[in-house]
């Protein structure tokens, strides 16, 4: 499963949503001054929506604990929206419950809050290019909860829906699961890797889920 990485590529547009006006000043400034162009913010979840739909973003990143509505419920209702941008969870309680609450939300990314700015950058330019964005601790959280639960039935289920994929969308889903980059991904495959962007793509959509979802299919799948 991909953790943090960097691309090189368009400029990123991205929506900062968080309910503390000093913690989004604090991430605009950040990515402002690398190069990633903050579109727009929003201070609580039942904002964010309208927000997507108004700026278009690549990535949201999004605080998980707000008043009116959390950040896994607004996850959550973004990606049900049509063509969703991916987005990097953020809080400063990385307990177990919120890291998987988050990635069964649909998060692509999740980052505790005391991530320096370089692994922040990073992860948002990860998750814009398409790959998943997990911080170390939070991809062993997701992985021992794959360990953890290896039922027969899961796997079957696991398995039936990896059998709706191509023999290449399932090849790359294997990679991705091994936590290559798309870059790494083409290297091995010898494809563009536009190509194997448009494969995930593909793959995800048929599934209804995101490369992070997928990877842990993949994994319990055996």
């Amino acid at each position: 499963m991909s953790q943090v990485g960097s691309t090189v590529g368009p400029v990123v547009r991205v929506l900062v949503v968080d309910d503390d006006t000093m913690v989004r000043s604090f991430l605009r400034q950040i990515l402002t001054k690398r190069g990633i162009d903050v579109v727009a913010e929003a201070s609580d979840g039942d904002e964010v929506v309208p927000a997507v739909q108004a700026h278009h973003p690549d990535v949201v990143l999004m605080d998980l604990r707000m008043e009116r509505m959390d950040g896994v419920r607004a996850t959550a209702a973004v990606v049900a929206l049509p063509d969703p941008p991916g987005v990097v969870a953020m809080t400063s309680f990385d307990t177990e419950s919120t890291i998987l609450d988050a990635v069964h939300a649909g998060a692509a990314g999740f980052l505790a809050k005391d991530a320096g700015p370089d692994e922040l950058v990073a992860a948002v330019q990860a998750v814009a290019s398409g790959d998943g964005a997990l911080s170390a601790r939070a991809a062993r959280v997701v992985m021992e909860q794959v360990a953890a639960a290896p039922t027969a039935r899961g796997q079957r289920e696991a398995q039936e829906m990896l059998a709706r994929l191509t023999d290449r969308e399932l090849e790359i889903a294997h990679c991705a699961a091994e936590g290559l980059s798309n870059i790494e991904i083409a290297a091995r495959l010898f494809m563009g890797e536009a190509t194997v962007k448009t494969h995930l793509s593909k793959a995800c959509q048929k599934l209804g889920t995101n490369r992070v979802r997928l990877a842990v299919l993949v994994d319990r799948a055996g």
